[in-house]
C-alpha cells in the first residue's frame, strides 16, 4: 500500500480549483492517510475566496475512485470502522456545506465511496467509459459513505436499493438516464468540459451560488414548510450583499457584472 504526500493534487487557475485523487496506479483507491488529504484541501479551498469553483477527478485512464483500499480494512475491529467512516463522512460533508459549487469530473471507475464522493458533488460529468456502482454487498459490507441515504433521495427508493442491494454496475449514459450525471461526454474530452460549466458558474454570483446550495442542501433534509422557510430568508439576505446590488445595477445598465463575493 503505498501513499505519499501527492495523493492528492491541488492546481488552482482564475478561480476554478482541480482537486485530483493521484493515486492511478491502484484506481485511486482511498485509504485514510489519502481521506485526510482529501479533507485537508478541501478545507483549505473552503476557505479560500480566491476559488469559486472546485472541480474533483482522478487521474489516469482506469478510474475516477475504486473505493475505499481493502488492503486497509480487511483487518479492521467495529471500532476502527467507525472511525473510518466519520473520516469519510467529513469529506463528503464538506463537499456538500462548502460555499463553492464542487463538480465530479469523472473517467473510469466510481465505485463504493468513490461513488458516494461523486453522490456529494453538486454537478457530474462523466465520460463514456465511466461506471458507477455500490458493490459492497458482494464482500459482505454496506456502504458506509452515505450513499443509502443520498442515492435514494436522487433516484427514489426502489432504484437506489436495485443498486445497492445487488451491486451492479451502471454505464455513464444509464446513470444520465437516473438523473446521476448532467452530462456524458467523449473521455478526451472529459477535462475541456468540466472547465467548460467551471467557466458558466464563474459568470454568476459567488454569494448567490453559496445560498442556493445552502437552499438545495435544506430541500433533502428538512420538510417542506421548513425548507421555504429556509429561502425565503436566503433569499431577503442577498440584499446585503455587494454581489446583489451589483448584479441589478449591471442588469439595468446592461453591462456584464463584476461580483466580488461579498
Amino acid at each position: 500500500m503505498s501513499v505519499t504526500e501527492t495523493s492528492v493534487l491541488v492546481a488552482s487557475e482564475r478561480g476554478v480549483a482541480t482537486v485530483t485523487l493521484n493515486r492511478p496506479e491502484a484506481r485511486n483507491a482511498l485509504t485514510r492517510a489519502m481521506r485526510r488529504q482529501l479533507l485537508a484541501a478541501l478545507e483549505r479551498l473552503r476557505d479560500d475566496s480566491e476559488v469559486r469553483v472546485v472541480i474533483l477527478t482522478g487521474a489516469g485512464e482506469k478510474a475516477f475512485c475504486a473505493g475505499g483500499d481493502l488492503s486497509e480494512v480487511e483487518s479492521f475491529l467495529p471500532l476502527e470502522a467507525r472511525d473510518y467512516i466519520e473520516l469519510s463522512r467529513a469529506v463528503t460533508n464538506t463537499i456538500e456545506t462548502m460555499p463553492q459549487p464542487v463538480l465530479a469530473a469523472v473517467r473510469g471507475y466510481a465505485l463504493g465511496g468513490g461513488f458516494e464522493l461523486v453522490l456529494a458533488c453538486d454537478l457530474v460529468i462523466a465520460s463514456e467509459d465511466a461506471k458507477f456502482g455500490q458493490p459492497q454487498v458482494k464482500i459482505g459490507l454496506i456502504p458506509g459513505g452515505g450513499a443509502t441515504q443520498r442515492l435514494p433521495r436522487l433516484v427514489g427508493g426502489h432504484r437506489a436499493r436495485q443498486v445497492i442491494f445487488t451491486g451492479e454496475t451502471l454505464t455513464a449514459r444509464e446513470a444520465e438516464q437516473l438523473g446521476m450525471v448532467n452530462q456524458v461526454v467523449p473521455a478526451d474530452a472529459l477535462a475541456a468540459t468540466a472547465r467548460q460549466w467551471a467557466e458558466r458558474l464563474l459568470e454568476v454570483s459567488p454569494t448567490a451560488l453559496a445560498l442556493a446550495k445552502a437552499c438545495l442542501r435544506q430541500a433533502e433534509e428538512v420538510p417542506l414548510s421548513a425548507g421555504l422557510r429556509y429561502e425565503a430568508e436566503m433569499y431577503a439576505l442577498c440584499f446585503s450583499s455587494e454581489d446583489c446590488r451589483e448584479g441589478i445595477r449591471a442588469f439595468r445598465e446592461k453591462r456584464k457584472p463584476e461580483f466580488k463575493r461579498r
